[in-house]
């Protein structure tokens, strides 16, 4: 097969893809984007100066980590960490469309942000996207629990055996991580999946 018919058969199946599912690959490649902006303008120029505006849990000046902590990260190894899953699991979500993706990302992002800076330990300092990570893995594990659907169940089959192991965080077993974080995650995702479902349903 020539290169130009390969790249005519792949803009092809690029054209096939719904519009909205095409906005929300780029919408996530550009948040993507936008996480390594932040954190090599952090790491190379400020020397990690944007970290002080993570959530401290029930202090007023750590209310501004609820909007700001997914977009901060500790170094480029801690955005590494995060940005595969982002990218798989947001993809996933993607699978039912922009409005799922959008809803499920305002639900974890508010509710991880929320509970941690009413129950996270004193005197710490949260930052990193991990909450979102946790949150799409709630959301696909609880929709497949809720929906019941051939397609929800075979993604939380999926996901289970590719990220079932990192359930493990949501436990306060190792220093430096914000399991809170991870937890509220997952909460925000499960009740995101529930929303979905009424939303679905109705």
């Amino acid at each position: 097969m020539s290169l130009i018919a390969a790249a005519s058969r792949l803009a092809a199946w690029i054209d096939s893809i719904p519009p909205d599912i095409q906005l929300g690959i780029r919408l996530l490649a550009g948040f993507i984007g936008l996480l390594w902006v932040l954190e090599l303008i952090d790491t190379l120029l400020l020397r990690g100066a944007f970290n002080r505006f993570g959530i401290q849990p029930r202090r007023l000046k750590g209310l501004v980590g609820i909007p700001l902590a997914p977009l901060l990260h500790g170094n480029l190894g801690h955005l590494a960490a995060n940005t595969g899953p982002l990218a798989i699991l947001g993809s996933l979500i993607l699978l039912g469309g922009l409005r799922s993706l959008l809803m499920v990302t305002g639900i974890a992002w508010l509710v991880s942000g929320v509970g941690v800076w009413l129950l996270g330990r004193s005197r710490t300092n949260h930052i990193g996207a991990s909450s979102l990570v946790f949150g799409y893995l709630g959301f696909l594990l609880l929709r497949g629990y809720f929906e019941r659907s051939p397609l929800a169940i075979s993604l939380a089959v999926l996901v289970g055996l590719l990220y079932g192991s990192a359930l493990w965080g949501l436990l306060p077993l190792q220093r430096g991580r914000s399991w809170a974080g991870h937890a509220f995650g997952v909460l925000g995702g499960a009740l995101a999946a529930r929303y979905w479902l009424m939303l679905t349903a109705s």
